[in-house]
Parts: C-alpha cells; structure tokens; sequence
C-alpha cells in the first residue's frame, strides 16, 4: 500500500490506497422509482468497491460508519458487507433522510436500533449533528461512504463536516470512500459568504463546486475549515477510472426527492423554488422535474401533489391542482435561472409576493446578492457574470484537493 502526503496549506497525509483486487463490479442497471438508470461508465471502481485494500485497515478496529441507502457494493450494502468480513461495526450514523433514505425532506428522527442488524443507529441530523463523546470513545474509525449530488446545499456534506470534527475532537480516524459527482463538470453559482452559513450551506465553495466528496472531504482539512484542536487522521479511497466529466447516472436516488438524471440535473436550479410559494413537484410522482402554481402560471401543465409519505407528507399545495412546466424531458445541466427570473416576473406582474421566505432563500444561495439581483431586474447573464470572479478565486483554492484532473 503506497503512501503519499498532498502539499496543502495545513499538513496532514491520505493514504492512497492500491487496487489489489476487484471483487464488485458496479450494477449496471437498477429500477428507481420506475425509472430505469443505467450506470454510463461501468469501468469506474468506485471507493468502496476496493474491498481488499481497506479491509486490513478494519481488522480489529471499533468501526462507526456515515451511511445510507446509497452505500452499495454492488448489491450488497456496506454494512452487510463488513459484518460479512468479520468487522466490529459498533455504530451507524444517519444524516437527513435515515439510514434506509426513507425520512421526508428536513424531517427529524430519533436514534434507535437497525432492526435487521441490531447495531445502534445514531442520529446526526436534526438538534445533535455530532455524536457525543460517550459514543466516539467507543469508536476507532468511522467510514463516510455516501453518494453526494454535488450542490452545496445538499446536506451530506455538512453531515460529513461535522463528523470529521467529531473525529478529530475524539482522535478517531475518519476515511471517506468516494463516489462520482453527477454534477462534477460545473463549477457555478454564487460563492457562501460567512453570514448566510447555515446547515444548508457550510462551506467557502460555491453552489456547484464541480468536486468529490472525498476531495472536499480534503479540502475541508486542508483549509482548516474544522472547529477542532486536533488534526484529523484523514484517509480517502479514491475511484478509479473515473474523471469528473463522465456522465454518470446513479444506481440508487440519493433521497426521496431525486428519483433520477433529470431531477438531479435539475436540483440546483428548482431548489431556490424551496423559498416561494410555488411547487417543483414534491408529492408527485417527479419532483424537481415540474413547476407549477395553483393562481399564477406559467406553461400549461397540469399536476396535484399529495401526501406521499417517506418522501412528501405534507407537500407545497396539497391536494391543489397546479398548472405550470413540464421539464420531465429537460436536457438542463449546471445552473439555470430563467426558471426562477421568470416565475418571479409573473409573480411581480400580479403584485404578488414571491420570495415569501427571503431569509431561507438566502441561506441556500449563500448570499443575499442573487435574490436582490433578482428582485432588481438583471439578466441572468448579468447575474452570471457577478459570480466570475469568485469562480476564479475559488477554482485556484481548489486545484491542490482535486484527485482526478481538472476541468
């Protein structure tokens, strides 16, 4: 196993972990939500796939793992897959959405038991984003291995933040096993000032950062962006085959909300609508796929959102019938605020209120700039030029973490 130390503003040293062996192979094709995704680049070995490299560095350890319904080894999740190896997993921690990634959208849960496998499953999300030190003392290893969808305000890897915090606090190690960035060829969007940081925005980086998770998970460290004393052993299992351009359409939703490519492509630029009174479609069958109101309209598409538990209890205009866009066909990609200009401009022509939660729309741009912009009448050409300049700023800090070429 070689060993190398990454030249970055703070020292600390990854291990970079050797193929000896491929035991899995990526699942080519899995049913999501009746959507049928197909893996594009099935050549890509992904972090957890490379069993037998980090296997020796389990081996009569305590281990705490960050996972969800995501954390697939082919077709066998990584808890089962450790356990099956004879690995002492003491804990799991579950970030938004749970363990099995069947909690609504912002939706608080308690710690309890997995049922099938009777190890504690801890909660870290909601009030207790850390584990307490009763827990980590327990612990020699946490393992992070969940799919990310590359948008800041994404609240996995604020979940990994504070895990790696909790890591550091407790002398644990931390290591991240990595997966593709569906999002991973844009670098766009409004970069985080300090006083809009929140749990959907953390970080100095901007909406789309065009990064991994374990490349953040470096650039996190590296930068000293975490709140502890002590320095973080950390290690991250790379990918192989993999560079951030291919096209990857993932085997398995990453929550509830976004069932397939279309919705993810989608994400980051229908999440603003979270802040207005208008729908994208959570409570239907394709949310982040539509937009729609139920007095003002744009399009003439029609859809009702209803309570889909696990995935939309109590949706955005339940039980009404809207009428707006079908973008279920939308080839989008990056960031897209047509969508949000034009719905405000229809909302502005009928005197109507539309940023009827400012103050969140702020936290999920990371700044109070866009959403001024916005209400002030630019172009989405002139919004996207404000942004450059940060980009570039932020492209350079960047460039020491990226693990798999540049754009």
């Amino acid at each position: 196993m070689g060993r190398f130390t990454i030249n970055m503003p703070k020292k600390f040293t990854v291990f970079y972990l050797i193929l000896f062996s491929l035991l899995f192979s990526c699942s080519a094709t899995n049913s999501v939500n009746n959507v049928q995704v197909k893996v594009n680049n099935k050549n890509i070995i992904l972090g957890a796939e490379q069993v037998t490299s980090y296997l020796p560095m389990l081996t009569g350890k305590s281990v705490g793992l960050v996972v969800n319904k995501t954390s697939q080894v082919a077709n066998k999740h990584l808890v089962d897959l450790l356990i099956a190896n004879h690995i002492n997993v003491q804990a799991i921690f579950a970030p938004e959405h749970g363990f099995r990634g069947d909690h609504d959208a912002g939706e608080k849960f308690s710690s309890s038991v997995d049922e099938k496998t009777a190890i504690p499953l801890i909660s870290i999300y909601g009030k207790n984003r850390k584990p307490s030190a009763e827990v980590m003392a327990k612990l020699d290893v946490i393992i992070f291995d969940i799919q990310d969808v590359g948008v800041r305000f994404y609240t996995y890897i604020s979940s990994m933040h504070y895990m790696m915090e909790a890591a550091a606090d407790a002398k644990v190690s931390f290591i991240v096993f990595d997966r593709p960035n569906p999002n991973g060829a844009f670098v766009d969007g409004p970069m985080l000032e300090a006083e809009f940081r929140s749990f959907v925005g953390m970080h100095k980086i901007p909406l789309l950062h065009g990064m991994t998770i374990a490349e953040l998970a470096l650039m996190f460290t590296g930068e000293g962006w975490l709140n502890s004393v002590n320095e973080l052993d950390l290690t991250v299992v790379e990918m192989k085959n993999y560079q951030r351009t291919m096209s990857y359409s993932l085997p398995i939703k990453p929550s509830p909300n976004l069932p397939n490519d279309v919705a993810i492509n989608l994400y980051p630029s229908l999440g603003f609508f979270e802040a207005t009174p208008v729908s994208i479609g959570r409570g239907t069958d394709f949310p982040f796929q539509v937009i729609g109101h139920d007095k003002i309209t744009l399009g003439d598409f029609d859809f009702m959102p209803i309570s889909k538990p696990r995935a939309a209890s109590t949706p955005k205009l339940m039980n009404k019938n809207l009428v707006g866009q079908d973008l279920r066909q939308s080839k989008v990609k990056g960031i897209d605020l047509s969508f949000i200009i034009n719905w405000h401009q229809a909302f502005k022509v009928k005197n109507t209120k539309f940023f009827t939660r400012a103050s969140f729309m702020d936290k999920l741009s990371g700044t109070d700039k866009l959403r001024k912009a916005i209400v002030a009448g630019k172009t989405q050409q002139q919004i996207k030029q404000s942004w450059q300049q940060g980009l570039l700023t932020f492209k350079t800090l960047r460039a020491p973490y990226l693990l798999y070429g540049d754009l």
